[in-house]
């Protein structure tokens, strides 16, 4: 039996087993969705409904998020029996963070994992604990940081940004996954 190896170039994933190359993000973004749907939903199946935004989605979002739609390409998954998974990218101070949130069938948050955190300070937003705050809001929900989202200290950029992105997302749902 072969086994694949994989050999990492600087933009590509290169298998010893077949000489296929990959680019290295699209490697990395299934292994996110991966990671995200075993996490926050278990063992369910899960149908890719991956939604391209007009410009009048994108308004109604960031009129009702009060946060800015940066790619309207939205990468989501609707769950068997209910639910969605989006995952998403927040800018953390310097560097992406991305996240993905799981929704139930009622529409409040489920879960929410960060999947790759690059930045050098402000990793306290991946704790348990800071991410279970989302669990349970909907899109009627504020999502106020100092509010009903506490601030970390040291990770201010980073809560601020995660908080804007779910509620942008939640939005998201509430205005066309839904």
């Amino acid at each position: 039996m072969t086994r694949s190896r994989w050999i990492w170039a600087p933009f590509a994933v290169v298998s010893a087993a077949t000489g296929t190359a990959v680019p290295v993000a699209v490697v990395q973004a299934q292994e996110f969705e991966g990671q995200a749907q075993q996490l926050i939903f278990p063992g369910k199946k899960l149908t890719p409904a991956f939604v391209t935004l007009s410009d009048a989605q994108a308004d109604a979002i960031e009129h009702a998020s009060d946060a800015r739609v940066r790619n309207r390409d939205v990468k989501a998954w609707k769950v068997e029996g209910g639910g969605w998974l989006v995952i998403d990218q927040v800018i953390g101070k310097h560097e992406f963070i991305t996240y993905a949130v799981g929704i139930d069938a009622a529409g409040g948050v489920k879960d929410i994992e960060i999947l790759d955190y690059r930045e050098t300070y402000g990793y306290q937003v991946r704790n348990a604990d800071w991410r279970a705050q989302f669990v349970g809001k909907t899109a009627a929900d504020p999502l106020k940081l100092n509010h009903d989202i506490h601030l970390i200290s040291g990770a201010t950029l980073s809560c601020k940004h995660v908080t804007e992105g779910v509620r942008r997302v939640l939005a998201t749902y509430a205005l066309v996954l839904k």
